[in-house]
């Protein structure tokens, strides 16, 4: 048999286009350059990274593959990098490139020069032994006199030495250098060693914030003021920011723009307008906002329904942020989408403290706003998209913050508890008027919070954290039970370990599923005697890998939980994490995914009637029924569903869920144990295939909906579908009742229970019964090799009927024996086998555990799919590899 590898090839070309193209190789380097921080000249180990970042850059360049790295031996290509440099390094590269480039007379250094100066300067300053040194070097004196010139100011460098008393004899003396000008500290810039004011310094301003901050610091200057004489914390110096108006910063600090992108102010390109925004501070307390969490801070945010004009039932809840810093009213991209709002992206300009950027969005018009207990409706301003807008919902009031202050308590009936489900995703300027003007307000002590009422609800604004004014006033004692069963006040350790094991002399030792193989005999021996057979005692299990915290959970869930129902069908429960986040509520998800499925369906008309007649089966099986009406608090999950072919089967769809489809960052599978992998070794059940004469095959029926989920687990297996299978008709809610495709303990709940089932029926169709089950079956496919056509037959009869206790059937039955298939019935068989003469005809070729097994000549062999497609000139191959394999393991 000569068979063709080429789609093989085929699937490592696709991959190496996707992946291992010179475009995305280029791509991802450059992209972690970019990303790579500015450094300070302490940053001494990662300027180390740096460098060997620029040497991988380099190997790549050497290569040839990747052209587009020829731009890196430009100006262009290598500047950026030099800026991300410390100023020392900048100079010195300054000086160390400009003689290269007179001495080889060239237009500009090459990267793979630049790339060793960086790994030379990395080695010398992470060298330990001039670390050392350059910690705790001497301070340089000069002795000589300094002349004195008439009419020229002289600079005077005072070196000062510290050594901290409370760090211990082992640490190090601190150096530094004060540079100070002989008239007038403030007057001298440290960057360009001038007598003009560091703060006025214009190149200084242009430089990042990060890269300012570290000059101030090597030169030991005030980060508010840029003073020499004092630091931030002692700075009492009466400032303005002329960029911002602040008075926390000069303005030569003013920070970057891309650093605070918090929206104040938008316009439209003929409009000016500025505004401050609050820093953010964090503090701790003891109530509202809980310890360790950052101090909560609440604002105007109101809960409201939003819906277009005269189209009430399309409202959907959120929450509305009232700014009157903001000039226009904004919305968020997802406003957008809910509303399904198309249109062409208009120009804009968004002025922050940090300066004015120009940005792109779409307009909303026609909308409606009404408070959330329906007495004022209002009709919306333009919404300009802007995805910008605070998220932080922190700051929504709630009626635990208005407890929590005595002043703030009969407003506390008043405010919505936060709703998980509602975004934030408008932003209310001062183009709507109304919604800022306060009917009523409380304002309580001079520092606290206050109240307003406003048109669309009351809102509660400023710090809500109330510190150690209120002592807690609920007592919990926690009582902890030991392992031993004795109760402790104390919290037991964490890392403690029990271990134990039973032992038992003298004969067979039975510990879960293993066998004890140690040998020691009762003859005489005494006890202290046998230490050496309950320490050293060896298992079966010895050498396979142990069961993880999350697997032992998941096999005691189902020991305590697997039980049979009144028709002998095993149940099993969704075996969830403990503890676990609450689901959301998907449905809008589930649906969207359904409405594409039917468009899909819809292009293809065979792919349409084959997922019909799928989804016919299991409601006609009883693998899935109609879901009942729930609770609005009721915690539920929707299943979105698609349908997946095998390259063996092309007209057989399966109709898959999944359980991976995230909602608010979390789906299904990610509260699930997936279970231990209790397959046996693909390799072990081949090679026991193969031991024996006499070899047959055979497959557990739908084996994942042979086990039920429990009652109360299948409202998270819900799904979308038409009601009586026809796509239009309406949809409804389903649910399965089976165990499914697509969740991840599926495969250890279903192997789970078919060896559960086994162990039932041994008492009854015997232990080889069982052993068949639990040693010679991957996943839903037995396969088995015995001495003689009796013991075969007799075998799989018995398993068969102790299967069926369970209402699992075990069919497909193919041997290379046609006795042992004669003595089943046409419906056991193989589907290819059925309506053959066995004794007469040329058998078919059986697929098992993705192999093809030979039955006439008993012979596995591997069939690939030929395709001539010619080669790309970009699919490169080895020579050597064949063109044709064929393999077959002949029966020794």
């Amino acid at each position: 048999m000569s068979l063709t590898l080429k789609p093989h090839f085929r699937c490592l070309g696709q991959g190496s286009e996707c992946y291992a193209t010179p475009e995305v190789i280029e791509s991802a380097l450059f992209k972690r350059l970019d990303n790579f921080p500015r450094l300070t000249s302490r940053e001494n180990i990662k300027l180390r990274e740096l460098s060997d970042l620029l040497m991988e850059l380099l190997s790549a360049k050497d290569d040839g593959y990747l052209p587009g790295l020829s731009y890196l031996d430009t100006p262009r290509g290598i500047n950026p990098i030099v800026e991300k440099l410390p100023i020392n390094l900048q100079e010195k590269w300054l000086s160390t490139g400009s003689r290269y480039k007179e001495r080889c007379a060239v237009s500009y250094p090459p990267f793979s020069f630049f790339a060793d100066f960086v790994n030379g300067e990395a080695k010398a300053r992470n060298d330990p032994s001039f670390v050392v040194m350059n910690n705790s070097r001497t301070p340089f004196r000069n002795d000589r006199p300094i002349a004195k010139h008439d009419g020229v100011r002289t600079t005077i460098a005072v070196h000062k030495t510290d050594l901290s008393a409370a760090a211990g004899p082992s640490s190090m003396y601190r150096t530094e250098m004060e540079n100070k000008h002989s008239g007038d500290p403030a007057k001298y810039c440290p960057l360009h060693n001038k007598a003009h004011p560091l703060e006025k310094c214009r190149a200084f301003k242009m430089k990042p914030l990060t890269e300012r901050k570290g000059l101030l610091r090597d030169h030991r200057r005030c980060f508010r003021c840029c003073s020499a004489t004092h630091m931030a914390k002692d700075c009492s110096v009466k400032l303005k920011c002329f960029e911002c108006e602040s008075d926390r910063h000069c303005t030569a600090m003013h920070p970057d723009i891309h650093l605070s992108p918090a929206v104040s102010s938008v316009t439209e390109p003929d409009t000016e307008q500025q505004n401050n925004t609050p820093s953010e501070v964090t503090s701790r307390c003891t109530e509202v906002c809980g310890e360790g969490l950052p101090a909560r801070s609440c604002a105007k945010i109101c809960l409201v329904q939003v819906f277009p004009q005269g189209q009430k039932e399309r409202s959907v809840k959120m929450y509305a942020i009232l700014d009157d810093q903001s000039n226009r009213s904004l919305a968020r991209a997802e406003f957008f989408q809910h509303f399904g709002i198309q249109g062409n992206a208009s120009p804009y300009l968004m002025r922050t403290c940090a300066g004015t950027v120009e940005m792109t969005g779409r307009k909303a018009v026609g909308f409606q706003v009404q408070a959330i207990n329906g007495e004022v409706c209002l009709d919306l301003p333009p919404l300009i998209e802007c995805n910008e807008i605070t998220s932080n919902r922190s700051e929504i009031p709630s009626p635990e913050v208005a407890l929590s202050h005595t002043h703030l308590r009969p407003v506390a009936p008043y405010i919505p508890e936060p709703d998980p489900e509602a975004q934030i995703l408008i932003l209310l300027g001062r183009d709507i008027i109304r919604v800022h003007k306060v009917r009523q307000q409380i304002s309580g002590p001079h520092d606290a919070p206050f109240a307003q009422r406003l048109d669309l609800g009351w809102v509660i604004v400023g710090e809500v954290c109330i510190d150690s004014a209120h002592k807690p006033t609920v007592a919990v004692f926690k009582t902890n039970v030991l392992q031993n069963g004795r109760p402790s006040y104390l919290m037991p350790c964490q890392k403690h370990i029990s271990v134990k094991e039973k032992v038992s002399y003298g004969g067979e030792h039975r510990l879960g599923t293993s066998t004890h193989l140690s040998s020691c005999s009762d003859n005489g021996v005494a006890a202290q005697d046998k230490l050496g057979c309950s320490v050293f005692m060896r298992t079966e299990n010895d050498d396979k890998p142990a069961l993880s915290f999350e697997d032992e959970t998941f096999l005691k869930v189902m020991e305590k939980e697997f039980h049979r129902d009144e028709k002998n069908s095993w149940t099993a429960p969704l075996p969830f994490r403990s503890p676990r986040p609450r689901l959301p509520n998907n449905r809008a998800q589930a649906l969207s995914r359904l409405h594409s499925l039917r468009r899909t369906l819809s292009k293809n008309p065979e792919m349409k009637e084959q997922f019909v007649a799928f989804m016919e089966k299991l409601f006609v099986n009883g693998h899935a029924e109609e879901a009942p009406l729930l609770p609005e608090s009721a915690e539920c999950w929707y299943l979105p569903i698609f349908g997946v072919y095998h390259p063996q089967k092309p007209g057989q769809i399966r109709v898959v869920f999944d359980s991976s489809a995230q909602e608010d960052g979390i789906s299904l599978n990610n509260v699930l144990l997936s279970g231990p992998d209790l397959n046996n070794s693909l390799l072990g059940v081949l090679l026991r295939f193969r031991k024996e004469l006499i070899a047959l095959t055979a497959d557990i029926q739908q084996m994942f909906y042979g086990f039920l989920v429990r009652e109360d687990h299948r409202d998270y297996l819900r799904f979308l579908w038409h009601n009586d299978n026809d796509l239009n008709k309406e949809v409804k809610e389903f649910r399965m009742r089976v165990h499914v495709f697509g969740n991840s303990p599926s495969p250890a709940v279903a192997i789970y229970g078919l060896r559960r089932a086994a162990q039932e029926g041994e008492q009854k169709y015997g232990s080889d019964s069982r052993h068949f089950v639990e040693r010679h079956f991957y996943v839903d496919d037995g396969l088995i090799s015995l001495p003689s056509e009796t013991e075969a037959i007799d075998l799989l009869k018995r398993t068969q009927a102790s299967l069926a206790e369970s209402n699992l059937k075990l069919h497909k039955i193919a041997s290379n024996s046609v006795t042992v298939m004669q003595a089943f019935t046409p419906d056991d068989l193989a589907a290819d086998l059925r309506d053959l003469g066995l004794d007469k005809e040329e058998l078919p070729v059986q697929r098992s555990l993705g192999l093809c097994w030979n039955i006439d000549f008993d012979t596995f062999t591997f069939k690939v799919a030929v395709n001539d497609k010619p080669f790309t000139p970009g699919e490169c191959y080895p020579p050597s590899i064949a063109s044709s394999t064929h393999w077959a393991l002949l029966r020794q």
